[in-house]
């Protein structure tokens, strides 16, 4: 005799549960704060009604239950929303049930009119009504059915009482219960889902260049003096390319060549010298008390700081010396230098994590431990896609488990594969393809994937520019292409970034490239902010106004409640973000954006808006939040952008306190 098989299904079968990440290795995430959509196929067979809830437990042990809803109607999808605002591990099931008062309301409604089964009908009702107890609203009801006076129709009509729908609901007459599996999420800090993110070299910060064209470098404590505008401009992260000694070996000068001139600085990312390699500082900086300083003075002005976290050294780092096993020596006795062809990086040795990975683990974890230590709380990771990914899943869990507010970007502009899976494993951030996407359907692809499709593992920070990228789209749109830029990332994503120059619409490639000309990687910057102010040549403002525009609006500050509309223009792109008045203190939140895409040019369409998914009447009013007009909208609705003038809309939808 074979052993009883055991079934996989419950009674009801409940499926397809989201969110959460393929295979079910690690556990989904949010950020506090995060209204999160809880879904599950749920069905049966037969016609009875289905009664479907979501569990939701704490960290510290306390559940709450929430009446999933029918969504798509045919395709038997179940969802509930929920803010989900502590920190730590989360455990969620769905329970479902044979709701057999809706069940026999539906029957009911259909019979009793029809003259169907009406003694019977009102006999099963009545049995239903006895089995609930201690309601008064509940046991009215059953006192008029007993009443031989009423008719099958005035029964009915009892039953139908909203009153009577809401106190069973309350607590549903259910049979056939079946929970599915309880899956983990993990919500972390805020931050590591929500953040406006600058980024600046602070050697360039306070550089000065001598007559006879021989640089002084910037310092931590002058790179501190340019704090106050990046905190006036709504920046509440500020990210540091690598500030550790630079290696002297196969030092790159100017625009990436090789023949540095004395006084050179080289690239930041050739970490390791004679001063030191992860845990220390470049010498021209300062030292760590200097460091101390500089993250103070940014606590002051309500900034993180985020440090460049670039596991690669230069033939200089002491690394090379004591542990020449942790690098690949080629056949001809030299050490593997970084390639990414046709890019060649000959002051960079790549690390071989497969020759000791226990001890370059370790060491790594030393290096953000010691950092850590220093009142850094975010590292952006460089080029995570070229470590292993089990390297990665191991050292995040560690660092996390014993500091669980550190959070990683991972700056990796990779395939799909990778890119996913560096998010999987505990990577809060990461960059992502929106660098490239530019045209309507592009972009609308795009944010709907992010929005839905990856949004429980994968938080893109949407950076405009960085010092490697500078696009097609914004050597040749002017400066119509930057705000447009600028525009959709602050309002697609709850995370997006800039890069120092940005806002001077600096937009000359080096020839071949899509990297600007006179690379700040390579050498000094010294950029006249004030003259740029002075003479309103600068995007600052609009930046500044985009940042103040996200922290009014928390619809703007969540990831996945973008919905895209329609416009009849290939260049209109329109989409909204949405925040339901029960996840925002009783006050709904809708933001609409139209943004004309194509910076060339001035366009006149029509928008189409999908109202039933804003929950929005027929007709509403909405404010410009760029200029301040007021206009009523509906379903359609004119529009006239101009790429000379102002290219977006962010209109926001006039809503009334829920009572």
């Amino acid at each position: 005799m074979t052993d009883e098989y055991v079934p996989r299904l419950g009674r009801i079968p409940i499926r397809h549960l989201t969110p959460q990440q393929p295979e079910n290795r690690w556990p989904t995430k949010a950020f506090a704060g995060e209204v999160v959509t809880f879904g599950a196929t749920v069905f049966r067979e037969g016609h009875d009604l289905l009664g479907v809830h979501l569990i939701v437990t704490d960290p510290v042990g306390q559940w709450t239950t929430h009446r999933m809803h029918a969504v798509a109607p045919g395709t038997d999808r179940w969802e509930a929303s929920v803010r989900l605002d502590t920190e730590g591990t989360w455990t969620w099931r769905v329970r479902a049930f044979s709701d057999e008062w809706a069940t026999w309301l539906h029957n009911a409604e259909i019979k009793i009119p029809a003259g169907i089964d009406v003694p019977l009908m009102v006999r099963m009702g009545r049995e239903l009504l006895s089995r609930v107890r201690n309601r008064k609203v509940v046991q009215d009801a059953l006192t008029a059915f007993d009443d031989h006076r009423l008719s099958a129709e005035a029964k009915l009509a009892i039953a139908l009482d909203p009153k009577v729908t809401l106190a069973i609901d309350a607590k549903p007459l259910a049979s056939l219960t079946t929970d599915s599996e309880t899956l983990e999420l993990r919500v972390e800090r805020t931050r590591a889902g929500v953040g406006n993110w600058y980024e600046f070299f602070p050697r360039s910060e306070g550089a000065k260049q001598a007559k006879d064209g021989t640089w002084t470098s910037g310092t931590f404590r002058t790179a501190a003096k340019r704090i106050p505008a990046v905190a006036a401009m709504g920046f509440d992260v500020l990210y540091l390319p690598p500030i550790h000694p630079i290696g002297e070996a196969f030092r790159k000068g100017p625009n990436n060549t090789l023949d540095p001139k004395p006084g050179d600085p080289g690239s930041p990312w050739a970490i390791g010298h004679a001063a030191g390699g992860h845990d220390a500082v470049h010498p021209d900086l300062g030292d760590l008390k200097d460091f101390a300083y500089f993250v103070g003075v940014a606590k002051k002005h309500n900034i993180e700081v985020a440090l460049d976290l670039a596991l690669q050294a230069s033939p200089d780092h002491p690394w090379v010396q004591q542990h020449p096993e942790w690098f690949t020596t080629l056949p001809d006795g030299s050490i593997a230098y970084a390639e990414n062809p046709p890019k060649k990086y000959q002051d960079i040795y790549p690390i071989n994590f497969d020759n000791d990975p226990v001890g370059i683990r370790e060491e790594v974890l030393r290096i953000i431990r010691h950092w850590i230590g220093l009142g850094v709380r975010i590292f952006r990771v460089d080029n995570p896609h070229t470590k292993p990914l089990q390297f990665w899943e191991v050292v995040l869990h560690e660092i996390n488990t014993e500091f669980p507010d550190v959070i990683f970007l991972a700056e990796a502009f990779t395939r799909p594969a990778m890119m996913q899976s560096l998010a999987q494993v505990g990577f809060q951030q990461s960059y992502s393809y929106f660098t490239w996407r530019n045209t309507k359907e592009e972009l609308a692809e795009f944010f709907e994937s992010i929005s839905h499709e990856t949004s429980g593992w994968f938080r893109p920070n949407l950076f405009v520019n960085t010092p490697d990228i500078l696009t097609e789209y914004l050597q040749f749109g002017g400066p119509a292409a930057y705000k447009i830029r600028a525009t959709l990332a602050a309002t697609a994503a709850p995370l997006w970034g800039v890069y120092a120059g940005f806002e001077l619409y600096e937009d000359v490639a080096r020839p071949g490239s899509e990297e600007n000309i006179d690379n700040e990687k390579y050498e000094y910057k010294s950029r006249d902010w004030a003259a740029h102010e002075k003479a309103g040549t600068t995007l600052a403002p609009y930046l500044q106004h985009l940042n103040l525009i996200r922290a009014a609006h928390p619809a703007l500050r969540q990831l996945r409640n973008l919905d895209v509309h329609w416009s009849d223009d290939e260049s209109i792109l329109v989409y909204s973000k949405h925040l339901a008045a029960q996840h925002n203190d009783g006050v709904a939140d809708t933001v609409i954006v139209v943004a004309n895409v194509d910076p060339h040019s001035v366009r006149e369409t029509t928008v189409h808006l999908d109202l039933a998914k804003l929950g929005l009447p027929e007709r509403f009013t909405v404010t410009d939040l760029i200029t301040g007009a007021t206009f009523e909208w509906g379903a359609d609705n004119y529009v006239r952008l101009d790429a000379f003038g102002e290219p977006c809309h962010i209109l926001h939808v006039h809503t009334e306190k829920v009572r």
